[in-house]
């Protein structure tokens, strides 16, 4: 049974999945019927996906001293619906943006607009730190209030990912939500590896320097079909800042 290893490597992290590659004819493997999906696990493995790219965006480009903010409303500026809120964030970045060409910086972000269920609306913004962001961001938003903070970073951005990409199928607490980044944060392609048979797991090498995430590691089987897969973080000892 055939398999793949595909490897990421970030300035502080080493993602790593491996799986089984569905390629038919390999020695030992057997032709298999699929599956179609349920809707509830397309949507969860949408949620992974939107998560992971996130994670990798994040491990790419940004460091634990950028800023995690929350640009909120005045409870009489909450906008009437989503659309006015994108706009809102549009006049408001295109503000940021000039005022970090003038840095000579450019601006790097991922954001989600949330309205809450009893329709209290925030965005929260991931954003490269340079001087005077926080003026930068205060000056710009214009409809209530500008919460900053450090980025947090456990589990080298694996928490904030799936944070900033959160769902009212994830967090009941939300009605309604709009993720979306900058398009300047390309990601790297993974190093890719394929085996002709599947082997009983092997014990996850960590190299010297790093360490493992354990809350990163999970094994299973695919739930459409059947087979297994493996998926794990290694972090650096020493950060690279």
């Amino acid at each position: 049974m055939a398999y793949r290893k595909n490897t990421w490597r970030f300035p502080n992290a080493v993602e790593v999945v491996e799986y089984h590659t569905a390629r038919y004819g390999a020695p030992g493997q057997r032709r298999i019927k699929r599956q179609n999906p349920t809707p509830e696990q397309m949507e969860r493995q949408n949620q992974r996906n939107r998560e992971r790219k996130a994670r990798h965006k994040l491990r790419q480009h940004f460091v634990k001293n950028d800023y995690f903010s929350t640009l909120t409303y005045r409870r009489e500026a909450r906008p009437p619906d989503m659309l006015t809120a994108k706009k809102h964030w549009a006049a408001f970045i295109k503000r940021v943006r000039r005022e970090y060409k003038k840095h000579g910086a450019e601006v790097k972000w991922l954001h989600n607009i949330e309205v809450g269920t009893k329709y209290g609306w925030h965005i929260h913004i991931i954003i490269n730190r340079i001087p005077d962001t926080d003026i930068i961001l205060r000056n710009a938003w214009e409809h209530g209030k500008v919460v900053s903070q450090l980025l947090y970073e456990k589990g080298e951005f694996r928490e904030l990912a799936a944070y900033i990409t959160k769902t009212p199928k994830t967090d009941s607490r939300l009605r309604e939500t709009s993720y979306s980044t900058s398009r300047n944060l390309p990601i790297p392609e993974p190093e890719v590896k394929t085996y002709t048979r599947w082997k009983t797991w092997k014990e996850i090498k960590i190299p010297k320097g790093y360490y493992l995430d354990k809350e990163s590691v999970h094994e299973g089987n695919n739930q459409v079909t059947g087979h297994p897969y493996r998926c794990y973080t290694l972090i650096k000892l020493n950060r690279r800042i």
